[in-house]
């Protein structure tokens, strides 16, 4: 790995796919990854590859994914192909998983990570508001969630406007470096 690889991970409602999705306007030579998410195409949120489960278990056997892991009974995957920027120097970001964490940093020893979050009742109103879980799921979620970020993460917090999340999260990967 000659780039950087950052994940960005937090809670559901964070805003983390908005923030992302600024930050990227802002710096257009950064990379997404895409993922691959057993999800249906049209649910909201971000731009995925959507696929059913057999698709994606068939595709996890082949070996097509760097890291993969299951949250909130969706699976997701991210390509070898997706990570290629990273060979050429490259920013490259993806949306994580917390639980996926330690896969990813032993494959990565220089992975960056940030954690993006905010007070429970911004999570549960932004929840809410994308409609894609029943107020159970919501509650549910929101007690699942944990209250310190994972070791070395930088934290920003998106409790204001979408423009203040943005220059919270560039000024936290602004700072961030990776290990040489």
């Amino acid at each position: 790995m000659t780039g950087r690889l950052i994940a960005i991970v937090g809670p559901s409602g964070a805003g983390k796919d908005t923030l992302l999705a600024g930050a990227l306007a802002l710096r257009p030579e950064w990379h997404l990854v895409r993922r691959v998410i057993t999800r249906p195409p049209d649910a909201g949120g971000e731009d995925h590859e959507a696929v059913d489960l057999p698709t994606f278990e068939a595709r996890r056997a082949r070996g097509d994914f760097a890291l993969h892991w299951q949250a909130h009974g969706l699976c997701y995957g991210i390509t070898h192909e997706a990570l290629a920027p990273l060979r050429q120097g490259a920013t490259v970001l993806f949306n994580g998983s917390r639980g996926a964490l330690p896969q990813a940093r032993s494959q990565w020893p220089g992975l960056e990570v940030v954690m993006v979050t905010a007070p429970v009742p911004i999570l549960a109103a932004r929840l809410a508001t994308r409609g894609r879980e029943s107020a159970e799921v919501i509650a549910a979620r929101l007690e699942r969630r944990p209250e310190t970020p994972p070791a070395d993460a930088r934290l920003v917090i998106n409790d204001g406007t979408p423009a203040q999340g943005v220059a919270r999260l560039l000024a936290a990967l602004d700072t961030t470096t990776a290990e040489p």
